[in-house]
């Protein structure tokens, strides 16, 4: 038996939220390209940014947070400082206190994913840490990601 086939790169139009984001000089490593940790972050960014700008997370305030259950990543090909990043993002499932985000990161105007990767959010309430339903506000607005 062999390896299964490795999955090519998916393209920007599978992915029906983006975000655009930067690299930073802090994030090469000493072989040259973004570290394989900042993907993570970029992640996380992507998906609490586009939250925040639908209004329907206030990270300070918010009486329901979502906290990373769950994470992965593959990678095709090498992002550097100073390279422009589009992430694309899309939920592929949304349950009553979780989400499962998958983002792809797109190098300056490449149509094929530079890393493809995923997250599952349990929704809690921010005091006792419990999982809460979605609010029907982030409901509404992930449902238009599916």
């Amino acid at each position: 038996m062999g390896e299964p086939a490795r999955p090519a790169p998916e393209t920007r139009d599978a992915y029906p939220r983006q975000i655009a984001l930067g690299t930073r000089w802090g994030d090469n490593d000493v072989y040259g390209h973004v570290n394989n940790v900042v993907y993570y972050a970029f992640f996380d960014t992507a998906v609490n940014g586009c939250l925040i700008e639908a209004g329907v997370l206030d990270i300070a305030k918010s009486s329901v947070i979502g906290l990373v259950v769950e994470t992965g990543c593959r990678y095709f090909s090498g992002v550097a400082f100073p390279d422009r990043i589009t992430a694309g993002l899309r939920v592929a499932h949304l349950g009553r206190s979780s989400v499962r985000y998958e983002i792809a990161l797109f190098r300056e105007d490449e149509e094929r994913a530079s890393a493809q990767g995923h997250f599952v959010h349990v929704y809690v309430d921010r005091e006792t840490r419990r999982p809460v339903p979605l609010p029907d506000g982030m409901r509404a607005e992930l449902a238009g990601w599916m």
